[in-house]
Formats: structure tokens, sequence, C-alpha cells
């Protein structure tokens, strides 16, 4: 039995498949990002879903592609952790970057790969191996165009009063905005980035508004300019997304895309579907 997890910091959606690639159960856990939980935090959270704690012995392989695990020492880190859970699975961890080249780029195809959901991320695949440009330091100095980033965006302008009336109201009946709540959340509660993420939600349903719609587009062309346009032979190559930010603004993405003479390349939800049948050809 192989086990595929995409894993980002809101949540992991985890596959099982059989040598032939049928789908043997799905489950979900929530996010396990490394840079954010530690050892016993990730433990914790995979004990919680019984089909994942039934399997631990079972599984003959587990591929990880995970938010924050761009380094050495946390893949490391993952998996150790992952070895001692799954005593009997052959153990390999990638940063979720490559469950996004995998899932969306034909096999030897060239392209940049680009994720945008809780956090962000860009690539250049040159049909074998992933290049980047960019060592991400994580949701409080970057993930440009995140829902994180969008989420403390729009609480900035709603505590210093630049978010127009009509929304702010909308803004409050849909959150909790005690400024004890929101501060709770943020340094005394785990994964503060995810709880960030959570108000990305208002903007895409208010993303007509021209209010919303500055902070979208001023989002896009801070990742085209630092994370895409890095690249040099941008403009001569697809520019693939993953993640919900990306999936809900596609319309605004293909908008900025064209003004920048960029081409907008297949763009998806969640990538776990792309893996199965990369894993079912592939191993």
């Amino acid at each position: 039995m192989k086990l595929i997890v995409d894993s980002g910091s809101t949540k992991a959606d985890w596959i099982a498949i059989d040598d032939e690639g049928k789908v043997l159960f799905t489950t979900q856990t929530l996010g396990l990002n490394p840079e954010i939980l530690n050892g016993d935090e990730i433990v914790e959270r995979l004990n919680d879903r019984f089909d994942i704690l039934q399997n631990k012995k079972t599984a003959t392989h587990l591929f990880f592609y995970g938010a924050g695990c761009g380094t050495d020492r946390m893949k490391l880190m993952l998996s150790q952790l992952f070895q001692v859970y799954f005593p009997n699975a052959i153990v390999v961890v990638e940063e979720d970057t490559y469950a996004a080249v995998y899932a969306t780029t034909p096999k030897g195809e060239k392209a940049i790969v680009s994720i945008l959901g809780t956090g962000s991320n860009c690539s250049y695949f040159d049909g074998h191996v992933l290049h980047q440009k960019v060592q991400s330091l994580g949701y409080i100095v970057m993930d440009d165009c995140s829902g994180n980033v969008f989420g403390k965006e729009l609480i900035r302008k709603y505590y210093f009063n630049k978010m127009p009336k009509e929304l702010a109201e909308l803004f409050e009946k849909e959150y909790n905005v005690d400024p004890d709540f929101i501060k709770n959340k943020l340094y005394k509660e785990s994964n503060p980035n995810a709880y960030l993420a959570t108000f990305a939600k208002f903007l895409i349903q208010n993303k007509e508004h021209e209010f919303c719609k500055k902070i979208i587009f001023k989002g896009m062309k801070s990742f085209i300019k630092n994370y895409i346009k890095q690249f040099e032979n941008c403009k001569e190559v697809p520019v693939h997304f993953v993640g919900s930010i990306a999936f809900y603004l596609k319309d605004e993405l293909a908008v900025i895309f064209e003004k920048h003479e960029l081409q907008l390349g297949n763009v998806l939800r969640r990538p776990i579907d792309g893996l199965i049948a990369y894993h079912a050809a592939n191993v």
C-alpha cells in the first residue's frame, strides 16, 4: 500500500493506493508543516485519523509533499519522524512544489509552477529538476499573494479604518474582530498563517468590489515581480498554478497575465488527483 500526501499549512490530503493505482481510502488531517509544528504535534495529528493509525505498519511507501519542506533540515526531520511512525515504508519527503509539478505538468514539459494557497511558492521545472530563485522565509516576510498575506492585509485595512463601511459591516458579521481574540489566534495558538488565510475567503467572495480588486491585483503584481519574473524565460513557458487562491481567482490571474505577456497554464485547486496517476505510473 502506497500513501500519497499533499500537505499545506491548513490541511493535508491523504490517499492510499495499491500497486495498480486503485484507491484504497482517502482521508484528511490538519496541515503538517514542520516549520510550524513540532514532532509531537505532527504525530498527534496522524493519530487523530483512524485510517492512518490503522495502516501505519502496512504502508510500503510514503510519498509526502509538504509546505515547509524546502530545506534539508526540515526534510530530514520529517523523514525520520515518518520512518518511525511507518516502520515498514520507504519514505520520500519533498517540498509541496513537486506535487504541483507532477499534477500540472505533462511529462518532460518545461514550465514555471507556482503555489497560491495558505502560502505561496514558485519554481522552474526544466523537465527533470526544479530550480528556485527565491528561498522562502515563510509567512511573516514572504508568501506574496497568498491567503495569509491577503488575510493580514484585510485585518490591517479594517483596524486602520481603511475598509469601506459597507464591507466593514460584512466583515464584522463574518469574523470575530475582537482584538484579544485575534491576538490570541496570532500569538498564542498554533498555525497563525492558516488562521490569517481564513480571511481570504472574504476577499474572494467580494472580489468584484473595487476595494477588494485593488488588494487582489496588488498581490498578483507583487507575485509576478518578485517570483515569476526572476526566471529569464518566464514569457517562453507556461505558468501553472495549484492552490485555492489561484483556483478561485483564475479569472483575475488571466487578466494580469495578459497584461504582462505571460502564459497562464493549468490551474488546479488540489494536486492530489494528479499525484495518483503519477505514482501509479512511476512506482
